[in-house]
């Protein structure tokens, strides 16, 4: 979907079209947004920024409350109208799901345009959609050509389409990382393909292993329909180390205000039994402190991210936060359309 939540609240109230909007923190505390439209975007803003953060970009943002009852009945809908076509639909959120459509006697784009407009036809909102012989390619395709559109790379297309990606495309590729490629002379996935996978293993660890397959748009990932996730987390990647405890402590609020907005958005419902911690070092070695039976607070955080960064003390790249949920055992299957 576009901008969800923000295309709900204009939906909602008419007067705000054509106006910048965002939904999530109260101006007058510390918050996040959890979305904003596209006419706040043409200021720099973004989804997960900070209020304040966002206010001195877009002075005259509107700022809303979530209604999650709302989105959540909205959700809801659409979800049926993805079941109309296929039993395989894996939900990523309130806003996003896969589907595999192989099975389906139709063609994937001509399909994926008639769910978009029975979407638009039940809710008055728009969708975006990206279809692909995998996820990898499915979910950047359907970055293409928002708001309101689509765009398909067919199986046969995919080598050609991944050689002229940019690398920060693929997931997993942060500013450090990035940056690395860029020293090394790699700025898109066809120049990534020139390296082996023992010298990408060489430059980035296991990490060099997915990349030398995800450069090549290569993802055997399965659809898992209805999937109920066992874990929700958020990480970043820094531009520079991070050498010290302290500095570590500095990042930790935004992550985790940008943290429980997804869980409140997502999985708002079920019981959090575990929260941990990952830190991944300048080396590219990582450790994780977990912890069963505490609160996902702020301070709970700080402790196992300092029990963490004790172990080694290591410059850091990258930090995340996260939950996990009781497991749920799902079906394998197999993907076409997100």
């Amino acid at each position: 979907m576009d901008c969800f939540y923000a295309a709900i609240e204009v939906r909602d109230r008419p007067s705000l079209k054509g106006k910048p909007v965002g939904v999530g923190g109260a101006r007058d505390r510390r918050g996040v947004l959890t979305t904003c439209n596209y006419e706040a975007r043409e200021f720099g803003v973004r989804s997960a920024m900070p209020t304040f953060m966002a206010l001195q970009r877009c002075p005259n943002l509107i700022i809303l409350p979530t209604r999650f009852d709302v989105y959540r009945k909205e959700s809801a809908a659409i979800r049926g109208i993805l079941h109309r076509f296929t039993a395989l639909v894996e939900p990523l959120s309130l806003d996003e799901a896969y589907l595999d459509v192989t099975a389906h006697p139709g063609a994937p784009a001509p399909l994926a345009q008639v769910i978009r407009g029975l979407i638009f036809r039940k809710t008055k909102l728009t969708a975006s959609a990206g279809i692909g012989p995998n996820k990898l390619v499915a979910k950047i395709a359907s970055d293409l050509k928002k708001p309101n559109g689509q765009f398909e790379v067919k199986p046969e297309d995919v080598p050609e389409f991944m050689k002229k990606l940019p690398v920060r495309k693929l997931w997993g590729i942060g500013d450090v990382t990035e940056q690395k490629l860029e020293r090394l002379g790699i700025a898109t996935c066809g120049e990534m393909q020139r390296l082996s996978r023992t010298e990408l293993q060489a430059y980035f660890g296991k990490f060099g292993s997915e990349l030398y397959e995800l450069c090549r748009g290569i993802d055997d990932r399965p659809v898992e329909p209805d999937r109920e996730r066992k874990s929700l987390s958020n990480e970043e990647t820094f531009s520079s180390d991070l050498e010290t405890l302290t500095e570590c402590e500095e990042k930790l609020p935004e992550l985790f205000e940008e943290l429980m907005a997804d869980l409140d958005q997502k999985e708002s419902t079920r019981a959090v039994t575990k929260i941990f911690v990952k830190l991944k070092f300048h080396d590219f070695s990582r450790t994780t402190v977990e912890r069963a039976g505490l609160p996902p607070t702020l301070d709970q955080f700080q402790s196992l991210l300092a029990e963490g960064f004790a172990r080694t003390k290591k410059s850091v790249r990258l930090i995340g936060l996260g939950v996990r949920f009781a497991s749920v055992d799902v079906p394998d299957s197999q993907l076409s359309l997100l």
